[in-house]
């Protein structure tokens, strides 16, 4: 039995009871999380519970991920701390919002995977630091909310700004909560104060509400591109300190196509899902194969044949392809061409550095699990084609820069193949580890490094989760919607996986969705190397 801490009484007369030692068997000790004592204390202050900690290998040097959760709104908060952090006097600091798009689906209508991966950066090279990462996507209002601010500045061909789009809606131009990082500096021990890198001056007055010291701010600016400019434009008439929208040369891009504005509405056959958004997104292409239409291909080189860009000792173009419909991959050297722009910045070979791939989203907000749900296609498939689909599993740690990247590169494959037939859909599932979700990944990670565990079907059999907890049935319905021939090309992992996973055959055959072909992505070898020509 536990050693009770006596209470004493006192008279009216008396001076007030000191609670402390009853409040301590409470609380965890400030830093309790940073020297934990035992390894399954799971330390909260306020409405921040820590869940998980582990190593994460990253471009810049190994950095520690702490792993918590907000009580309240049940969102993630990940502290990425590198160096000491406990005996510093100021430690160089990012507070970074989520952004799905350009950090797990390669979008380039924003900076925001800059502004994180030029963090990263930073702290290495100062050599200590911490960096917050909170899942508040679109300012804090969700996918839902950002997906329509998209749809909303797209249908009005970019005339609207972001922050006019939220207020078009009901929406403040910031839902963010920033409490979670002074809950997060109490249960490490940090006593720094924070050179903050950010543009925005609100998230310092926001740090300075809370009590925490900002010593200073450093500005996090990249050079605009033609699908972010008037989102950039917009953030520096909202008080964001922006130089460069106004001092560059670059010209806004819109989608290829008209975007059309519809109010929310429930999928006929699936009610669970309301259909919330559509939008175009720009995605940066994979391994420089840049995709251009026949048309864009005989305008681009009807006064050079692309074999004149080809040739020399510093050629542009490094090989090209025709695929299927008349359409050609060609490959850039990207350290050549923008080179060459410096010299040429009005030729149109300069143009494939920012030519994307186009993606349409189509963002659904699930009432039964209360989760924002994002589908991906490309092209109009004909009735007698057979779309390549994917239902591919986020991990959360992959938007950072790892050094191993294997769901981004899982990813990257199966967009290859998207691109390379010509339609497909890409269904992307937010929930890691399977399914069970990212505290279940994290702790899994974390039961690893303490050999707590001697493998992850080891680690979750002691959580007590099942080896694949995803919603299949769901996943399906909604391809299905976007996807409605009767076959496809099903991109998988390995066809271990599919044997693993016997729930995802059985929904296949529930949905009478007859699969073509099996793609499987380890049995595939990285192609870095072109043709020099034509080929199919």
């Amino acid at each position: 039995m536990p050693k009770k801490t006596p209470i004493t009484s006192v008279s009216p007369d008396q001076s007030a009871p000191d609670f402390t030692a009853l409040i301590a068997e409470l609380q965890h000790a400030v830093g309790s999380v940073a020297k934990p004592e035992l390894i399954d204390e799971r330390p909260l202050y306020g409405t921040t519970l820590f869940l998980a900690t582990c190593p994460l290998a990253t471009r810049f040097g190994l950095f520690r991920a702490y792993i918590f959760q907000d009580l309240i709104d049940k969102h993630y908060i990940i502290a990425l701390t590198h160096g000491d952090i406990l005996q510093a006097k100021t430690l160089h600091t990012r507070i970074h919002s989520s952004c799905v798009t350009s950090e797990t689906l390669r979008g380039c209508d924003c900076d925001c995977v800059q502004q994180l991966e030029g963090a990263f950066k930073v702290i290495a090279e100062k050599g200590r630091g911490i960096l917050f990462y909170l899942m508040q996507e679109g300012r804090g209002v969700g996918y839902v909310g950002k997906s329509r601010d998209r749809m909303l500045v797209q249908a009005s061909l970019d005339q609207l700004s972001t922050f006019e789009a939220y207020a078009a809606m009901g929406l403040k131009k910031d839902h963010r909560n920033y409490e979670s990082i002074s809950h997060i500096c109490h249960l490490l021990g940090i006593k720094a104060s924070f050179t903050v890198l950010t543009n925005n001056p609100d998230k310092v007055d926001a740090l300075r509400a809370q009590g925490l010291e900002v010593a200073g701010t450093e500005a996090l600016e990249f050079e605009p591109g033609p699908f972010n400019l008037a989102y950039l434009t917009s953030k520096a008439a909202g008080g964001h300190i922006l130089k460069r929208p106004t001092a560059t040369k670059v010209k806004r891009a819109l989608p290829p196509e008209p975007v059309v504005l519809f109010k929310p509405h429930a999928l006929p056959e699936a009610r669970r899902f309301i259909y919330s958004a559509s939008y175009f997104l720009p995605m940066k292409p994979v391994d420089n194969d840049i995709l251009l239409t026949e048309a864009q291909f005989s305008a681009l080189f009807q006064h050079h044949a692309i074999e004149h860009y080809m040739s020399g000792p510093r050629p542009l173009v490094l090989g090209y392809q025709l695929i299927r419909d008349q359409r050609y991959l060609v490959k850039i050297a990207v350290d050549h061409l923008t080179a060459f722009k410096k010299q040429h910045p009005d030729d149109p070979m300069v143009d494939l550095l920012t030519t994307p791939y186009w993606f349409r989203v189509h963002v659904y907000y699930d009432i039964v699990t209360s989760e924002d749900v994002v589908v991906l296609t490309h092209g109009t498939p004909r009735p007698s084609d057979s779309p390549v689909v994917r239902i591919h599993s986020e991990s959360l740690f992959n938007r950072f820069p790892l050094c191993m990247m294997e769901n981004r590169d899982k990813l990257k494959q199966s967009v290859k193949h998207i691109i390379g037939y010509g339609c497909g859909a890409l269904l992307l599932l937010h929930n890691d580890g399977r399914g069970a979700g990212f505290g279940a990944y994290a702790t899994d990670a974390m039961m690893a490094e303490n050999h707590q565990a001697c493998s992850s079907d080891d680690a979750y059999r002691k959580l007590g989760i099942a080896y694949d907890s995803r919603d299949y049935d769901a996943s399906l319905m909604l391809l299905k919607h976007h996807i409605p021939n009767e076959k496809i090309q099903m991109v998988m992992n390995s066809p271990d996986s599919l044997v693993k996973k016997p729930e995802y055959a059985e929904a296949l055959n529930r949905h009478k969705v007859e699969v073509e072909r099996w793609i499987f992505l380890d049995n595939e070898t990285p192609n870095h190397t072109s043709s020099h020509g034509p080929g199919v």
